[in-house]
């Protein structure tokens, strides 16, 4: 502070992100050999049962601080969360997706559609005429 006239200098050092040209996609190691490729639903659907782990055992109060851990809205937590609203052997075949050939074409938007069906078997039907190969 500089008492002479009262002022406050601060000095802040910012540092930019790095921007990648929207073209160029990283490889993020998949031409590795060996590397196996986990669908990115399949990711996803860990990753709901993951936090409601951490939700049910205390380890973060709701959905809302799980959004602001991850830096992310709370919207995007609540479309995660909803994959757990699908019928459980729905949940186990994306979980096992890179084994199995029955639901390859299955993206997360595809879901959301099904995951407003309440009834479990509604869900089965779904998916066994629009979401299999």
């Amino acid at each position: 502070m500089n008492p002479d006239i009262g002022t406050l200098d601060v000095e802040i050092m910012i540092n930019p992100k790095r921007h990648q040209h929207p073209r160029r996609r990283r490889n993020h190691g998949r031409d590795s050999p060996g590397a196996i490729h986990i669908p990115r639903i399949t990711r996803l659907m860990a990753l709901a049962i993951k936090f409601q782990g951490m939700v049910n055992r205390g380890e973060v109060g709701d959905y809302a601080e799980l959004a602001r851990l991850g830096y992310v809205s709370r919207a995007r937590v609540t479309q995660i969360m909803n994959l757990l609203l699908l019928a459980p052997d729905i949940q186990e075949a994306i979980l096992r997706l890179p084994e199995d050939s029955g639901l390859r074409e299955v993206n997360e938007h595809s879901l959301r559609h099904v995951a407003r069906l309440v009834c479990w078997s509604d869900q089965r039907r779904y998916c066994a005429s629009n979401v299999s190969s």
